[in-house]
């Protein structure tokens, strides 16, 4: 059903991937400028590309085992891109590029937490489940 807890925290996942990095900058440059996800292609492909996962892990809800799939790979692709996030924060040297670093760049890390709670609250249904299963 829907109208379950993973399905809210799926939810602001989501909202957290598609929707906080257009307000919050990833970084700002050298010359004083903000820098968003938007502004680089990669970034915002993978961004979105979670986002997306989220929506559909929402509307797959009868098929609980896929729905952890798409969670874990939800996480993967978030660890990822915090992976990213840190090479290009910590191999640039001194001021070439990121003068300062943005609130944008701790958002996967956000995700991974409700995408987390999210699996943890599957996981708790699909061992109901079972359980109830096992009795008839």
């Amino acid at each position: 059903m829907i109208q379950r807890i993973q399905t809210i925290y799926l939810l602001l996942s989501a909202a957290v991937a598609g929707g906080l990095i257009f307000l919050f900058s990833l970084w700002t440059n050298k010359d004083g400028f903000e820098v968003f996800a938007k502004d680089n292609l990669l970034y915002f492909g993978m961004f979105l590309g979670s986002a997306v996962l989220s929506l559909i892990s929402i509307f797959m809800y009868k098929n609980r085992k896929s729905q952890f799939v798409l969670g874990r790979l939800n996480i993967i692709l978030n660890f990822i891109l915090l992976g990213l996030f840190v090479y290009q924060s910590l191999n640039l040297s001194g001021e070439t590029q990121v003068s300062e670093k943005g609130i944008g760049m701790f958002l996967p890390i956000i995700s991974i937490v409700l995408l987390a709670l999210a699996n943890k609250a599957i996981k708790k249904d699909e061992d109901l489940v079972k359980s109830v299963d096992r009795l008839r």
